[in-house]
């Protein structure tokens, strides 16, 4: 049941509003009898809330996701310092994590242009199409690397990298480098510099700054986003 609870749950998306029952039944392909059940548990739980026909997500979701140690303790710490950065870029600032072969957003600060990204807090896209998955990417070990070479590379955009040979480039360019750049890969007219954030041998998270492909200036967004990840850095290190 717990399967098929999560089935429902993973019908909503950022932009999919809310939905009817006959709609969650065939998103599911569960019977309509069951998804009835399983979401009035859910309404019962706070996981789901019911309007007149329609359910959306209930706020028991944040709750518990706020709860979440490593992602809450990450995030605290990381705070000051993309908050620094973002005074100092007046641009879109990301916070992400690994969690398999994807990029997860902790944390996001908008810039003053209202960009269209993909990106959002605790969404998910690609490591090899984002500037902060490459980042998380190079300093994740060489097997993550072969294993990601090793299988089709998806794409956001037409410039998403696709060829194998592309990519292991710019992973090893972003090791000698210690940053991650991504052109108008996860979004059109956008483009991306990003840093992995240390706690070990190995990157625990990575952050970036995302702007406007027409005002791109690597060299001058890149010592602000190289500090800004060193400071992260030594507070989790400190802070063990």
């Amino acid at each position: 049941m717990l399967d098929k609870a999560m089935a429902v749950l993973g019908c909503f998306r950022p932009d999919g509003g809310a939905f009817r029952l006959t709609e969650l039944s065939a998103r599911t392909g569960l019977a309509k009898t069951t998804v009835f059940r399983l979401c009035a548990d859910l309404v019962r739980l706070g996981l789901l809330e019911r309007d007149a026909e329609t359910y959306r997500l209930g706020g028991a979701l944040f709750e518990l996701g706020s709860l979440v140690p490593r992602r809450r303790d990450l995030r605290e710490a990381a705070l000051p310092f993309l908050q620094d950065l973002f005074e100092a870029t007046h641009e879109t600032v990301h916070l992400g994590v690994r969690e398999g072969h994807e990029v997860v957003y902790v944390e996001r600060i908008h810039g003053h242009d209202a960009l269209r990204l993909p990106s959002r807090i605790g969404g998910r896209l690609p490591l090899t199409c984002t500037g902060v998955g490459k980042a998380l990417l190079a300093f994740s070990g060489s097997e993550l690397v072969e294993e990601i070479l090793a299988a089709p590379l998806p794409a956001l955009t037409p410039h998403s990298i696709t060829d194998p040979d592309r990519l292991r480039t710019a992973v090893e360019q972003a090791q000698v480098a210690g940053l991650a750049y991504e052109e108008e890969e996860a979004a059109p007219g956008v483009s991306c510099i990003a840093a992995p954030v240390f706690d070990g041998p190995t990157s625990v998270a990575a952050l970036s700054v995302a702007v406007p492909r027409g005002r791109f200036r690597p060299a001058q967004l890149a010592p602000a986003v190289r500090t800004a990840a060193l400071g992260l850095s030594r507070a989790l290190r400190s802070g063990r």
